[in-house]
């Protein structure tokens, strides 16, 4: 009787491990072949507008996997984000981008620093005080993690033809205020290019449009200063020239982003316009050729 409930036991174990193996073995294949759609996307990048609330938070994936992110929103919601555009077995980050250190820029960054492995950060070069800033740069001492200070001239190669240029700042800002000392960028991809700018204003506005000019065309314009009527300037939406335009705001905001004026610029150049507070995410794709909304 005894080694009949040994023999029923054992028998018992060994089925409940070969169903144990079984979905593991499944589950692995399902994760291989999840991986594998995803970083053989035959050349397609992905430009990302998250939904982080009253702040700014942008990821960008190149064609060949290498993966941007620049800001992150006011809090940890820029996680959940994230959670919708990247793998959920994807722990890396290769670039962190800062465009200035105010808190709606900077805060979320933090807690990404604090989850995922990242390659190296990236600054304006501008000083701040708050809790969030200060943070952000014990964090990335803490972590090891290079740190760069862009300027005007600068360009992060992603790989597979994807890059962005820094058109500001075009000096050292260490003494200049956020906003006068703003990181903005423009990526390229083809012959597509996304201009993004941070929550730059009119006087940097101004500067672009005199020395560059028509170089500043891009197919999306992420609206500064999330569609303040300190930005946005005709000139400057007429040199950009883009298809689309995306507003990066939270719902009800105290600010009353974004203004009306902003919006009538952009509709008086009837460009297509997308917000975050209205919208959620917006998920952008270009094959290098053309851009589309996913």
């Amino acid at each position: 009787m005894y080694t009949s409930f040994v023999k029923n036991l054992v028998k018992k174990v060994s089925s409940h491990w070969r169903k144990c193996l079984i979905l593991f073995l499944i589950s692995a294949n399902l994760i291989v072949w999840y991986a594998t759609f995803r970083e053989n996307r035959a050349g397609i990048l992905t430009i990302a507008f998250l939904d982080v609330g009253q702040g700014d938070g942008i990821f960008i994936e190149a064609p060949n996997g290498n993966q941007l992110l620049l800001d992150g929103g006011p809090d940890k919601k820029v996680l959940e984000s994230l959670g919708e555009v990247m793998a959920f077995y994807d722990r890396t980050i290769d670039v962190l981008v800062l465009s200035h250190p105010h808190s709606d820029h900077v805060a979320g960054l933090d807690e990404v620093l604090q989850r995922y492995i990242v390659g190296v950060g990236v600054t304006s070069g501008t000083g701040g005080v708050s809790s969030e800033f200060t943070l952000w740069k014990n964090l990335l001492e803490n972590f090891g993690v290079k740190k760069i200070v862009a300027k005007r001239g600068m360009r992060i190669n992603m790989g597979g033809g994807v890059y962005l240029d820094a058109l500001l700042p075009s000096h050292d800002v260490a003494k200049e205020t956020p906003h006068d000392g703003m990181l903005v960028m423009q990526l390229h991809y083809g012959k597509t290019a996304v201009m993004l700018t941070g929550d730059m204003e009119r006087p940097l506005e101004q500067y672009l449009v005199a020395y560059d000019g028509a170089k500043l065309k891009s197919d999306i314009l992420k609206v500064g200063h999330h569609g303040s009527k300190t930005s946005s300037t005709e000139s400057f939406v007429g040199y950009v020239s883009p298809r689309y335009a995306v507003i990066s705001s939270g719902i009800d905001n105290k600010y009353g982003h974004p203004a009306k004026e902003t919006l009538n610029i952009l509709e008086k150049f009837e460009i297509q316009t997308l917000r975050t507070d209205e919208d959620g995410t917006i998920v952008f794709e270009s094959d290098g050729e053309t851009i589309s909304l996913k």
